[in-house]
């Protein structure tokens, strides 16, 4: 399929100007009232995923499950917090569940009946995403949201110290986004600020400190760990400037950086035995700008 000239992309096959119309008009798959009444909220530590999954199976009509089946088809992971720093950060890197988690998890619950699909929004893609998001739950889909909370965050409050999943059940006729665990609606800009984020994640100062006590062996932090990404961020390096920076009576580095498991975006669910469910799978990613 040929990317669009400009703005929105199609979602399902729709044209651009059908996407933009229906957008203009907004979409819900549950009331404000209904969604205070039905949304699942948080079912345990890190399991944000897994409570959108429990919620996206009630939207979908397949019933009820358990919180802790939930967890287990999620395979929530948790984080050490009694380990020492570098496997204390590895567990941060990952704690909680990424989209394809999410997605097995929905496919096991559900025993089969779900299929999702997940769409990057980064890099920066050429989406309108009010629009796009509505165009789908239209048809009766049900996009949940991997959204770096450390984005975007409002002048004045503290920075959020973890990832989120959040199932987006509709979408205001000015594109303002209405989020479930916990009920809220934020604007358009701000959600897809936290959908197009690098997959890092910023570890505050405090939680460093007070597990590095020496012998620390901070080099399987560049060493140790499979991923490059812990040595392109030079988080040993990080560590140890903030360690120097105690010593001497400073606090200027409020955070490190590590990577995340994580990517941001948004996966979208629908039945699989149905034309939805075949046209989602088969969906073209959204184009870069």
């Amino acid at each position: 399929m040929d990317a669009p000239a400009a703005g929105i992309w199609p979602a399902g096959g729709a044209s651009e100007q059908e996407c933009e119309d229906e957008g203009k008009q907004g979409a819900v798959l549950w009331s404000l009232e209904e969604a205070l009444e039905r949304q699942t909220l948080q079912i345990g530590a890190s399991a944000c995923g897994a409570t959108a999954v429990l919620d996206v199976l009630r939207v979908l009509g397949l019933g009820e499950a358990a919180a802790e089946d939930a967890n287990r088809c999620v395979r929530t992971r948790l984080r050490r917090n009694e380990s020492a720093l570098p496997d204390y950060l590895l567990s941060r890197s990952e704690a909680g569940a990424t989209h394809a988690q999410l997605i097995s998890g929905a496919e096991e619950l559900s025993g089969g009946r779900v299929a999702g699909r997940f769409f990057h929004l980064h890099p920066q893609r050429r989406v309108r995403l009010g629009p796009w998001l509505a165009r789908w739950i239209r048809r009766g889909a049900v996009p949940v949201a991997t959204m770096n909370m450390q984005v975007a965050v409002p002048r004045g409050e503290e920075v959020p110290d973890a990832w989120h999943h959040q199932l987006m059940f509709g979408v205001a006729p000015n594109n303002a986004i209405f989020m479930a665990n916990p009920l809220d609606v934020v604007s358009e800009s701000e959600v897809h600020q936290r959908l197009c984020s690098e997959s890092v994640l910023l570890i505050r100062r405090e939680d460093v400190l007070q597990r590095f006590s020496p012998p620390c062996h901070l080099s399987s932090l560049s060493e140790g760990f499979t991923d490059p990404r812990w040595r392109t961020l030079d988080v040993e390096g990080q560590v140890r400037q903030m360690v120097l920076e105690e010593e001497r009576g400073q606090s200027k580095m409020a955070h490190i950086v590590i990577p995340a498991a994580y990517s941001s975006g948004v996966t979208i669910f629908a039945l699989r035995d149905s034309d939805l469910g075949r046209d989602l799978l088969t969906t073209p990613e959204l184009p870069l700008l």
